[in-house]
């Protein structure tokens, strides 16, 4: 997480076998496990072609996932989350990514749609030209965090807080707000674009800072709160 900055420019180095083998694999385990459709594709150009790639400053994307949702279901929360578990993957592998939510070619990319499905979101994925750069200082823990009784957090909730300031959001606005009832975290969105979308990044971050504990369970709830138990 520390490691993992944006990358908008690429080498043009394909992506070995093996480790296009380690992402697919993941993400088939990431379809299944959250009913989205995600593609990955690979030395395809055409997504990333055009004025708004060029708006964006993207240079060399020959690779790419595309987040791709069942229409009219809760789908950008789930796209933060499992997106986010893929790209620090990549980062694991060696690899740079970045998230986009509207400078890429969406008409030219690979993506075939079923009539249910549509496209919510890409990623960036290759060999950066850099490593990217650390963003401005992240808000600090207090400020997207808090227990609600007033009492001091326990550890793994600050180890949570923490991981989830180190998540990249739209404009870096980190519009997102986790609080502690008891042995349960509630997690909420604030108003902006892609919100839900970082609220779903934020919270992998916080679920890999705060650790899975045995006994840990993820509440089924409304979107936008979401339920962490930790007993």
């Amino acid at each position: 997480m520390r490691a993992r900055h944006s990358v908008r420019q690429y080498l043009d180095q394909p992506i070995p076998d093996s480790l296009r083998r380690t992402l697919d694999a993941e993400v088939a385990s990431c379809n299944a496990e959250s009913g989205l459709a995600i593609r990955v594709f690979y030395d395809e150009p055409e997504g990333f072609s055009g004025l708004l790639a060029h708006y964006g400053r993207f240079r060399g994307v020959r690779n790419y996932f595309a987040l791709v949702a069942k229409t009219g279901t809760p789908r950008d929360t789930a796209c933060g989350y499992y997106g986010q578990r893929l790209v620090l993957l990549a980062q694991h592998l060696g690899l740079n990514t970045c998230w986009v939510g509207l400078t890429y070619n969406k008409r030219k990319t690979k993506a075939t749609l079923d009539e249910d499905e549509s496209l919510a979101l890409a990623i960036s994925l290759g060999y950066g030209l850099t490593q990217g750069h650390p963003h401005k200082t992240s808000k600090p823990a207090e400020k997207i965090g808090r227990v609600r009784d007033g009492s001091p957090p326990p550890d793994w909730f600050s180890r949570g807080l923490e991981a989830a300031a180190l998540a990249p959001t739209a404009m870096h606005q980190q519009k997102f707000f986790f609080e502690l009832d008891g042995t349960t975290v509630h997690a909420q969105q604030g108003s902006g674009s892609f919100t839900a979308v970082d609220l779903g990044i934020a919270k992998y971050h916080f679920e890999i800072g705060a650790g899975q504990p045995e006994g840990h369970s993820e509440v089924e709830a409304t979107d936008p709160v979401w339920c962490w138990a930790n007993p």
